[in-house]
């Protein structure tokens, strides 16, 4: 098949990694990690490289997504005539776990545990974190994701209803996802010693290749990708199983 790759850069050395072992041809396009930032433009960023795709002359057989929710940016998503396939996550640390049962086993009772990867150390100004500039430290993709969908002061307020002040005790952890491929690199000690200048535990998680690995070999079992045929789009279901569904 020839495919075409739609990623996030934070995934830059574990998909360059699969695609060389990849039996398909396939094409790649990656977008700055920063652009979660802002997940309404980076949504629009995303579809308009689906819709260069669709109009390629190459035919591609598949637009692959290396992308969860990721703040709702993969919400909405429109196939036009070539087929869309993206992985059910919330966001990348469901991919870099490998699937998302090791997401809901390790972070169901805290979904706003911070986590980074080699990715975000190398590409990321921030390692784990974003502030909003109100002196509070937010993490992941979950807090953007209720920005999107309930407005900066309704987000606040759910952030703060959903995640009390127990919490606090569980987010003095951080958490690495650490590959062994991209273990001898060193990266997990140079996190360790940020997140301790930030007073913070680092605790290391084995991460997966197999969903990143599944997307670009074309092994798209239902269970635990979406294909969004033409003339579909995209919709959260925001659950621990489906997550993202195509109407």
């Amino acid at each position: 098949m020839l495919l075409k790759l739609i990623a996030c850069n934070v995934f830059m050395r574990e998909a360059c990694l699969c695609i060389a072992g990849s039996p398909h041809v396939i094409d790649v396009d990656f977008f700055e990690l920063g652009e979660h930032l802002q997940p309404v433009r980076l949504k629009e960023s995303l579809q308009a490289k689906i819709d260069e795709a669709s109009r390629s002359a190459k035919n591609y057989d598949a637009i692959l997504l290396l992308y969860g929710l990721c703040g709702n940016a993969a919400v909405g998503l429109q196939a036009r005539n070539v087929r869309l396939v993206i992985p059910r996550a919330h966001d990348c640390c469901t991919i870099l776990l490998g699937s998302k049962e090791r997401f809901q086993e390790h972070f169901q009772a805290n979904p706003s545990m911070p986590f980074s990867s080699v990715g975000y150390v190398e590409r990321g100004s921030y390692y784990v974190r974003t502030d909003d500039g109100d002196g509070q430290i937010r993490y992941g993709d979950q807090y953007a994701a209720l920005v999107s969908q309930y407005g900066e002061d309704n987000a606040k307020y759910l952030w703060e209803a959903l995640h009390g002040p127990g919490e606090d005790q569980a987010n003095r952890q951080v958490i690495f996802i650490d590959l062994p491929e991209t273990a001898p690199l060193g990266r997990l000690e140079r996190f360790r010693q940020q997140a301790e200048r930030d007073g913070k535990e680092c605790v290391r998680l084995d991460g997966n290749l197999t969903l990143i690995r599944k997307l670009l070999d074309g092994d798209w079992d239902p269970e635990h990708f979406l294909m969004v045929a033409p003339g579909q789009q995209t919709a959260g279901v925001y659950d621990w199983s489906e997550i993202i569904r195509a109407t």
